[in-house]
């Protein structure tokens, strides 16, 4: 099941973490982005456990957004933990 987000959604997204709405290429806005989109898969797997086609968009959705954190990581770390304290991502 793909998540198609509104224009208005995708844009508020990327207010908030990419600096601005025009910004879609930050990596802050991408992993928010990510995140979001894994939260409603998640919510729609909850509900539909047979869904293996939407079982496997969550897994690679998971995978990139853990090559891009990886990124972070390396390249700023401080607004590495910035960002995964503000969206909640580790335990």
């Amino acid at each position: 099941m793909p998540v198609y987000l509104p224009k208005e959604k995708k844009a508020e997204i990327f207010e908030k973490y990419g600096g601005s709405a025009q910004n879609t290429g930050s990596i802050e806005g991408q992993i928010a982005l990510f995140t979001y989109r894994i939260k409603k898969l998640s919510e729609h797997l909850q509900q539909n456990k047979k869904d293996h086609s939407c079982r496997r968009s969550l897994l690679r959705l998971v995978g990139r957004r853990r090559k891009m954190l990886n990124y972070l990581k390396r390249k700023d770390i401080v607004k590495y933990r910035a960002l995964i304290e503000e969206l909640g991502i580790r335990g």
